[in-house]
Order: structure tokens, then C-alpha cells, then sequence
């Protein structure tokens, strides 16, 4: 239901599946970048023994938790985006500033594809916003 209130942010009404495939798309870049944190990870104190081993695994197991139900939502979410009417639309103005991230703001907002997803972690990592 949309409010009759007058605003003066412009609304703007999006397909309800493209918006979800978009989301599908930002949860994918998620999980590509935890998957190349997890080697690093790995790597991190080879100096604490046997405690640190264990340690280490259960970090590590955690994160491929963290990846494989990433990909999972992402999934269900392209799946049940596929059954939905093409018509259905969404005004996405509210939840996009929620959106604090402006790389993850400006992907989600725009049919534009997420280059950034496929470099390399260093790349990746190169600009961080201050909270």
C-alpha cells in the first residue's frame, strides 16, 4: 500500500523480479568475496599449534557456513523470482537508503552489472567507508 503522504524523494516503482535478481546478484559477489578471504584466513598464526589448529578450522568452517547459505538465499530467492509476474512492481526508494554501503546502494538502485565482483580481493579492498 503506498502512502498518500507528499514526499520529495521522486518514487521509484521497479519490477519486483528485476529488483530480486539484483539482490541475487549482490548475495553471489558476497559469497566470491568470503571464498577468497577463507584461504587468507587459513594461513593466519601457523605458529599456534595444535590449539591454533583447531581454532582455525572452526573459523574456517564457519565461513564456508557463511558462503554456502549465502548462495542458498541467493538461489532461493532466483527461484522463486522466476514464478513471479513480470508486472509486479516495488517502490525501492526507502530501502535503498537503508542501503549504507553507496557500491552496494548504487548496484542494487540500477539494472548495471557489478564489475567490481570479479577482481581480485586486493582490488576489492582498496576503498572502505568510514562509520
Amino acid at each position: 500500500m503506498k502512502s498518500q503522504c507528499p514526499s520529495e524523494a521522486p518514487v521509484m516503482e521497479e519490477s519486483l523480479p528485476a529488483v530480486l535478481m539484483r539482490v541475487v546478484s549482490e548475495l553471489h559477489a558476497v559469497a566470491d568475496l568470503v571464498e577468497r578471504i577463507e584461504p587468507l584466513l587459513g594461513e593466519l598464526h601457523p605458529e599456534a599449534g595444535q590449539d591454533g589448529v583447531a581454532e582455525r578450522m572452526v573459523v574456517l568452517q564457519g565461513i564456508d557456513l557463511a558462503v554456502q547459505k549465502t548462495r542458498g538465499l541467493a538461489e532461493f530467492i532466483s527461484h522463486i523470482t522466476a514464478d513471479m509476474p513480470g508486472g509486479w512492481a516495488v517502490d525501492v526508494t526507502t530501502a535503498l537508503n537503508l542501503v549504507k554501503l553507496a557500491d552496494m546502494q548504487k548496484a542494487l538502485s540500477s539494472a548495471a552489472s557489478r564489475p567490481e565482483a570479479a577482481q581480485p580481493l586486493a582490488k576489492a579492498s582498496g576503498d572502505f567507508e568510514a562509520f
